[in-house]
Formats: structure tokens, C-alpha cells, sequence
């Protein structure tokens, strides 16, 4: 719409004579997005974006849509559809003619969409005792989720829908993490679905790593793919993806310790730390866009022409022997691998999207060459091309703006991924830990005011104006606990307990419980929303949970178990229904049947084998239901946290001990269990760590 309509002169005319237009960021404003989003879902029976809507003067809305055509498009010159200008006149005569009628429809429309918004947030109320003791939240609705993404589940391409498909990495972190969960979870679930559900990520995972939605030259993945085989992407690239995507590869590599998976953890990583995607200044930029100049002298855009190749570019940039092998790698042919049907405005003739298509044994029985060799063929390739796209295509677009919620999502990612690495490769395990707490210490610095203790939400040459919304204290309360598990430093402790005071004072309801979008007394919202569903993004209230239950063990504090336990509470009608819905809270209702523990490490020899060994089995964790805390230590800083927590005050730091918490009192452990290994080896698994290391260099 941006081309047909939005610079179209006509357009411009009718807008701004009969209409005041209003553009939109729904990445800096989500609420008002949301909003209106909701009126679209309910009015036509689906959204999208773009997203328009039209609007009284009280913001309350009379009509909206997403595409409409624009002038001379040829779907309107044959009367296929409504265009935005016919549109445009219809809305306008309407208004001047029946003025009245808009707004009473308008109030009408509201008021449902406030008791729509309403409904359920009281149900554990009006359900009874029953409910009140959170009766109806039981391990088995774990079990009701996983069956239906074992219906949805293609088991030829991975994933859990047709095309297009998006890669949901919350749903694929609950089925990797099931098997993961105290046993008591896996009694219910059953071991054998619990083997299923980790073959059914791993395998959409795996597929996704080798498709063309992952970029194979460069870094990093797309936000969706136009097919069903993972192989055409939407080439936009979104921060959310990224941060998601690493922990859910992450936790691949930990429980099944592939390689592969672990390759994909280095390109994600190595994404978020450099530029583009990385800031200056600290903090990570928010997208890069789809479309881009094929070349420096061309003047129009085109999607994807940053990513795909023709057989000539490999055989001008590589010599013929590595033309031929990479081109076979990546499945590149003379005529394109793009399908027509596809290509609707022919804009990828002779192109290809790379996907991995072969393996090296194979390519080496082909071309008569070894393993190694091919290998090494394949490695230099990729670098060449990625350093040939590099000087001779112009970058997409970026994104520049630095938003909060995203950041924090990939400040957890980034602090988990340093701990795993710690062993495996320590130069790149400082590169993420740095670059997790530049990130904060920009948001610190730039978008938080510490005498009030509230955030804002977006930066871009300077603060904006929109302020913090509870996924931007969600998501980085999130990122901050995982900072402080991997440096054990309590000043991102004390930094995340001041943002949940300060989430629970603006936006969690007192009345009904669980925590609204925005906080209150906005002038330029018609109401506010609670957010229990997850969607491209885990939910608020799903993340907020598990932090308050995370915190609430490292702390020693049960308002905070309280406060996530009646959070639950207020979607429990809602979980009922269609618990896969909420794959983010369901970690939350396992902690509130079953209880957390927090594990204490003491002894102030950061090198002494009792630590070492505890440490390095908190690193391959993968569960829910435990925390770790580090006393003493020359690399720990825990002076504010034990004047939080008296029971970890009460603790002689500089004794060598393991200790488990639990209901306000510890017991010290003769060996550390965390649960069950997520290799056949223990600590990172069976894999020698310069062997894993040395498999994630291979392509």
C-alpha cells in the first residue's frame, strides 16, 4: 500500500481534504495496535497488516481492514475487489451523511469490544473454592497441549501448519523443554511423548537451519516462510526472531548435543553481537527489511535481492571446482528454484534461495574428492560470497530503532548462550556475555529514570515519547535474571527487582489479577488489555509469571509467588479451553503444582572441583523449576543480594558447599542434581568440548 496508495497523488487529495490521517508505528505503540487489531479480528474473521482503520473523533472505530488496492491496480480494474480509493469516497459520503449512525455504531462496537476484552480476567472468581485454589491447573494440561501439536505436526517439513509458516519458537521451546520437566510431569505426560515432542522441534529446527529461510551465506534467520518446506522466506529479519531462535536452538544443542544445532547457535549469536543488528552504543537494532537494491546503480527495490543468487554469480565469484560443489550444497541451478507459482511479479527468475540440499560424504562420493576437502571448499565458499554480497549489494534497510522488550529478549539469549559456551569456546562466550550487558547499560543509561523507576520504550536518535509497556519490563526482568545466573553479579538482580515493584505498581490488577498491557489513565487508548495467548512474541503474562516465580526463589520473597500464582489464576477458563494457547504460561503452572528450588553455590574458590562440576550442570539446565545463586567467589557480587534475601545472609559464603532451597529454609547436597543431563555424558553432555566446537566449525 505504501507504493500504490501512499504516493499516489489522488489518495493524498481525498485524505487530506475529508480525513486526518494518522501513520502509525505498531512497533513503538503495540497497545494501540492491538487494539484496533482486535476490532478487525472481530468485524471481518481475520488481521493482518497493514492495518487500517477509520475512527470518531473519541478514537472509537466505524470500519477497518488491512490491503486494499490501490488506484489502477488491475484487481480493481476488473472488479475483483473494493480499492482504498473507492473506500476512501464511501467512508467519506457516509460520514457526512449519516454522521450519527457512525458514532452509535462506533459506541456499540466498543462496548463489546470492552466486554470481550473483560471476559474471563474474573472467571477463577465466578468458577468457585474450586477454582480459587487453582484446582483446575493441573500437569495434565501439558499433556492436553502436546497432543494438539502432535495433530497439527507436518511431519515432512516440520512445523505445525501449512503455508506460510512461521517458525512459533514458544510452542517449539514448551515440546523441547517437556521432557526436560520433574519427572512427576513426564509421569503424566509419558516418556514416550515426551521422546516424541523433542523429535518433532528438533526435526522442525533441523529443517529450518537447512532452508532457505535461514540466511546461509550471512547470519540469522527470516520472519516466516512462503512455503511449507521452509524453503521461500519473507527475507525480513525481526530482533524478536533472533532472541527467540537462539534460546530455543540453545536448548536443541544442550538436550540432543548436535552440532548442527549448535551451528546455529554461532550464526544467531554472531548476528546479534556484529553490525548490522548490533548498536554502537550498546543495545540491538530492531529489523532489516526485505527489500533492498539488487545493485548500487539500481533505483528500484526488490525483495529478496540481497539473499539470491543465479549460477553465474557462484561460477564469476568462485573458481569452477568450488562453483560447482557449493552450488550443489545449496541446491542453485541454472533456472532458478524458485516456483512460479511463487513468483507471481516474475521478480526471481534464474534466482535461487539457498538451501542446504546435500552433506559433505555426499558431495564427496559425487565429485570424487574427501570429506575434508569438501569441507574446506564449503567454508571458503560461504566466505567468499558472504564477502562478495558484502562489497557489491547494498544492505536492506535497517531498522534503527532499539526497543526495549526486543532487547531484553535477546539479552536472556545472549547471557544463557555465554554460559553454555563458557567451556566450549570462551572468547565467543565473553563476546555475548559483553554485548548482554552493553545492552543494559544502555537502557539503563538511556531509557530508564531511576527516581521513578520507569522505563520508556524506544530509542532512536534520542528516547521517544511512547513509555514502557509490561512486555518492555517483562522481557528484560526475563533477560536480567539470565544475565545474573550467567555473571552471578546482583546488580541485574537488584535492577530487575526494582522493574518488577515497578511492573506490579503500573500495570498488574489488583481486582481481577494478571497484568494489563498498559498502565493506566493513557488518554489515547480506549481500554486496556491483558495479554494471556501468545503470538509472535511470548506473552506478557506467560513471561511475567515465571519471572515472578524466579524471583520470588532467588529473593526469598512469597509476595512474588502470590502474585504469580493469581496471574495464572486469571486465565485459568481460558488455559482449560485450549491450553496450547499459552505455551508460555504452562512452565508457570508446572512451578505452581510442583514448587521451585533454588540452588545456592558457596566456597570462595571459583576453581574448586565441587563449584566447577556444580556450575557447569546449571549451565546445561534446561528446566523450570530450579534457580541458581552464587556466594562468595572472586567473579560474584551477591553484597545487595543478601540484604534482600536474610536466609542467603544467614549462609557462611566461604564455605565450599552445594545447597538446595526450599519453602524458606536449605539443606546442603553431597552432589548437585538438577535434574535429568541433557547429554548422555552429564554436564554439557558426552561430546568432548573442543569436539563440539570443532563440529559447529564444519558447514
Amino acid at each position: 500500500m505504501e507504493r500504490e496508495s501512499f504516493h499516489s497523488a489522488e489518495i493524498a487529495a481525498i485524505l487530506n481534504s475529508s480525513f486526518i490521517p494518522i501513520k502509525l508505528d505498531r512497533e513503538e505503540r503495540p497497545d494501540i495496535d492491538r487494539i484496533y487489531m482486535n476490532y478487525v479480528q472481530a468485524t471481518t474473521g481475520s488481521g493482518g497488516w497493514p492495518l487500517n482503520v477509520f475512527l470518531t473523533p473519541d478514537l472509537e472505530p466505524v470500519f477497518g481492514g488491512t490491503y486494499w488496492p490501490g488506484p489502477n491496480h488491475s484487481m480493481t480494474a476488473v472488479g475483483e475487489t473494493v480499492g482504498f480509493l473507492e473506500i476512501l469516497e464511501k467512508m467519506r459520503d457516509v460520514w457526512q451523511k449519516q454522521e450519527r449512525r457512525c458514532l452509535e455504531s462506533a459506541k456499540e462496537i466498543t462496548r463489546q469490544l470492552r466486554e470481550f476484552a473483560e471476559e474471563g480476567t474474573h472467571s477463577h472468581r465466578q468458577l468457585g473454592e474450586k477454582t480459587e485454589k487453582g484446582d483446575g491447573l493441573e500437569i495434565e494440561l501439558l499433556e492436553d497441549a502436546y497432543q494438539h501439536f502432535a495433530g497439527k505436526y507436518d511431519p515432512v517439513n516440520g512445523g505445525f501448519a501449512r503455508a506460510p509458516k512461521f517458525p512459533t519458537p514458544v510452542n517449539l521451546a514448551f515440546l523441547l523443554r517437556l521432557g526436560q520437566m520433574p519427572q512427576a510431569v513426564k509421569d503424566v505426560v509419558g516418556e514416550g511423548d515426551c521422546a516424541t515432542a523433542l523429535a518433532m522441534a528438533t526435526n522442525t529446527l533441523r529443517r529450518m537451519a537447512r532452508g532457505g529461510i535461514r540466511d546461509q551465506i550471512g547470519y540469522g534467520f527470516a520472519r516466516y516462510s512462503v512455503t511449507a518446506d521452509w524453503s521461500l522466506p519473507h527475507f525480513e529479519k525481526m530482533l524478536y526472531d533472533q532472541g527467540q531462535l537462539l534460546n530455543v536452538y540453545l536448548d536443541a544443542f544442550l538436550i540432543t548435543q548436535d552440532p548442527e544445532m549448535l551451528g546455529a547457535v554461532y550464526d544467531i549469536s554472531t548476528y546479534l553481537t556484529t553490525p548490522p543488528l548490533a548498536a554502537a552504543d550498546g543495545g540491538f537494532y530492531s529489523a532489516e527489511d526485505a527489500d533492498s537494491h539488487p545493485t548500487h546503480s539500481d533505483k528500484e527495490k526488490r525483495e529478496g535481492a540481497f539473499y539470491v543468487w543465479t549460477l553465474k554469480d557462484f561460477h564469476t565469484i568462485l573458481d569452477k571446482r568450488s562453483a560447482d560443489v557449493c552450488a550443489r550444497f545449496y541446491g542453485v541451478t541454472s533456472h532458478g528454484n524458485v516456483s512460479r507459482e511463487n513468483d507471481p511479479h516474475d521478480e526471481f527468475i534464474s534466482q535461487n534461495v539457498l538451501n542446504i540440499k546435500s552433506t559433505p560424504s555426499a558431495l564427496a562420493k559425487e565429485f570424487g574428492r574427501s570429506e575434508d576437502e569438501v569441507v574446506k571448499i564449503l567454508k571458503e565458499g560461504r566466505i567468499k560470497l558472504r564477502e562478495w554480497r558484502e562489497r557489491e549489494r547494498p544492505r536492506p534497510s535497517l531498522d534503527d530503532k532499539i526497543v526495549v522488550a526486543w532487547n531484553g529478549l535477546a539479552i536472556g539469549a545472549l547471557a544463557r548462550t555465554s554460559k553454555v559456551l563458557a567451556d566450549i569456546d570462551p572468547e565467543k562466550s565473553r563476546e555475548c556475555k559483553t554485548a548482554a550487558e552493553r545492552a543494559v547499560a544502555f537502557i539503563k543509561q538511556e531509557l530508564w529514570d531511576e527516581p521513578s523507576g520507569k522505563l520508556w520504550r524506544v530509542y532512536r536518535e534520542g528516547r521517544g515519547d511512547a513509555p514502557g509497556f509490561a512486555d518492555d519490563y517483562a522481557f528484560l526482568i526475563q533477560g536480567l535474571i539470565e544475565l545474573y545466573e550467567a555473571t552471578f553479579n546482583d546488580t541485574y538482580l537488584e535492577f530487575a527487582d526494582k522493574l518488577q515493584q515497578t511492573q506490579i505498581s503500573l500495570f498488574h490488577d489488583p481486582a481481577s489479577s494478571a497484568f494489563f498491557s498498559t498502565p493506566a489513565h493513557q488518554p489515547d487508548l480506549l481500554m486496556r488489555l491483558k495479554e494471556g495467548m501468545d503470538a509472535a512474541e511470548p506473552s506478557t503474562n506467560g513471561i511475567s509469571a515465571s519471572n515472578l516465580y524466579r524471583l520470588s526463589s532467588i529473593l526469598d520473597d512469597d509476595s512474588y509467588a502470590d502474585i504469580a500464582r493469581s496471574t495464572l489464576l486469571a486465565f485459568e477458563s481460558e488455559i482449560l479451553q485450549h491450553p496450547f494457547l499459552f505455551s508460555s504460561l504452562l512452565p508457570a503452572v508446572v512451578v505452581m503444582n510442583l514448587g521451585i528450588r533454588g540452588v545456592v553455590l558457596t566456597g570462595e574458590d571459583d576453581d574448586d572441583d565441587v563449584v566447577v562440576s556444580a556450575l557447569r550442570r546449571s549451565r546445561a539446565d534446561v528446566g523450570v523449576t530450579t534457580t541458581v545463586v552464587r556466594l562468595g567467589g572472586g567473579q560474584s557480587r551477591s553484597g545487595w543480594l543478601c540484604g534482600r534475601n536474610q536466609l542467603l545472609a544467614s549462609m557462611d559464603a566461604r564455605r565450599k558447599g552445594v545447597w538446595v532451597c526450599e519453602g524458606g529454609s536449605c539443606r546442603e547436597e553431597g552432589a548437585m542434581d538438577l535434574g535429568p543431563g541433557p547429554g548422555p555424558g552429564g554436564a554439557i553432555g558426552g561430546a568432548d568440548a573442543g569436539d563440539v566446537k570443532e563440529a559447529d566449525k564444519g558447514t
